[in-house]
């Protein structure tokens, strides 16, 4: 067994020691998140932009705008494009190149909540039915992953199009205007290990984990999108109390978000 295997076992068995007392690594309760904090307008360049902190994770958010073709099938909607980058500096296991596995996932992730939720208005971003219509790019970029950057992620891009300014003035379309946002889905993650549900996971207790589930919800408590990783399997009554847990603390995150 390699030394990394080793500690690993020993970080395992220390969390998983501490789980039996109805502790975490960290001292927080076990549906407790860190703290939140978030800046907007941090990218000049950017149409919208927004850095979020979810303890000691730091999740960028760039939005950029430009004028495009429609989907066939929607030709009088806009059209929304997300990205991720892990920049290898923010964890051991991100590596350059093309996207893995997990940028995939996020990306997919943020785009589902943004998407299914009807956060942002597309209908109103049509320009000329059919031809032309408004292109968003949301740009994710982990800084640093200490885990849990799939609602660090979520959030940013969320806050990024509250700020974000429609850039019609640059293309000739008129005046610029504020992208219009009709609701602000939150993406709330638990996991589970040896029974024991635990939200916002630091990096070691993702480690550890069976099985990771992310739920979104908007606004009107209204489920918009979840996420399952994993190899590990869920009760159908862990599923419930994640559910209703998950919609509890998305609350609080908005009352939050929305104060500052």
């Amino acid at each position: 067994m390699s030394v990394t295997n080793v500690i690993s076992e020993i970080k395992k068995d220390f969390i998983y020691n501490l789980l039996l007392k109805g502790e975490r690594i960290d001292g927080r309760t076990f549906d407790q998140y860190r703290e939140i904090s978030i800046q907007r307008d941090v990218i000049r360049k950017a149409e919208g932009s927004a850095l979020v902190k979810l303890g000691s994770s730091q999740v960028l958010v760039g939005v950029k705008m430009q004028p495009g073709e429609p989907f066939q099938d929607t030709p009088n909607k806009g059209v929304i494009i997300t990205n991720a980058e892990l920049v290898p500096l923010a964890s051991p296991s991100f590596e350059p190149g093309p996207p893995n596995e997990v940028g995939i996932e996020l990306a997919r992730l943020v785009d589902r909540g943004v998407r299914e939720s009807k956060a942002v208005d597309l209908e109103a971003l049509c320009i000329v039915p059919g031809k032309q219509v408004w292109i968003i790019f949301i740009d994710v970029h982990v800084l640093d992953d200490c885990g849990n950057i799939l609602d660090a992620a979520s959030l940013g891009a969320i806050a990024a199009l509250l700020s974000t300014k429609v850039p019609a003035a640059r293309f000739g379309l008129g005046e610029d205007y504020i992208l219009p946002i009709r609701d602000i889905p939150i993406a709330t993650t638990a996991i589970e290990f040896n029974d024991v549900l635990m939200f916002d996971p630091g990096v070691d207790e993702e480690v550890i984990a069976n099985t990771r589930l992310t739920i979104i919800s908007t606004m009107n408590g209204n489920i918009c999108g979840s996420q399952k990783s994993g190899t590990g399997m869920l009760k159908p009554e862990q599923v419930y109390r994640i559910i209703d847990i998950a919609c509890e603390k998305a609350k609080e995150i908005r009352e939050k978000f929305l104060e500052a």
